[in-house]
């Protein structure tokens, strides 16, 4: 079985009339953030997007992005770049968390010495 498919779009209409407010004001704020003519060049967002999407793994963001980058001109150098990208931006978050780790660590035994004198 697998979880994510094409078609759970076509259930768009029907979270659309469950929840009508709510997906009108999303479908507001994205199309506000991939307009044309803002001071990111669309092609620009759309790479950003897809780099997002590639950390989420999103798999329908993946498709959407995809295909908006290469509409906004994006090269395929450029979308398996992006890939890279997002892939050190994890594992440097990865390492930042075991930087924090490392600290909680000193923290709780500090803490436990603390209470056993």
């Amino acid at each position: 079985m697998t979880y994510q498919q094409p078609s759970d779009l076509r259930t768009v209409p029907t979270v659309r009339a469950l929840a009508q407010d709510e997906f009108d004001a999303f479908i507001r704020f994205h199309e506000t953030v991939f307009r044309d003519g803002g001071t990111v060049p669309r092609k620009l967002r759309e790479l950003v997007a897809l780099a997002v999407a590639m950390t989420t793994r999103c798999s329908y963001c993946i498709d959407t992005h995809t295909r908006g980058a290469a509409d906004t001109g994006a090269t395929r150098e450029e979308i398996a770049e992006v890939g890279f990208v997002a892939a050190a931006v994890c594992a440097g978050g990865a390492m930042a968390h075991g930087l924090l780790a490392l600290r909680l660590d000193a923290e709780h035994r500090h803490t436990e010495e603390d209470t056993r004198a």
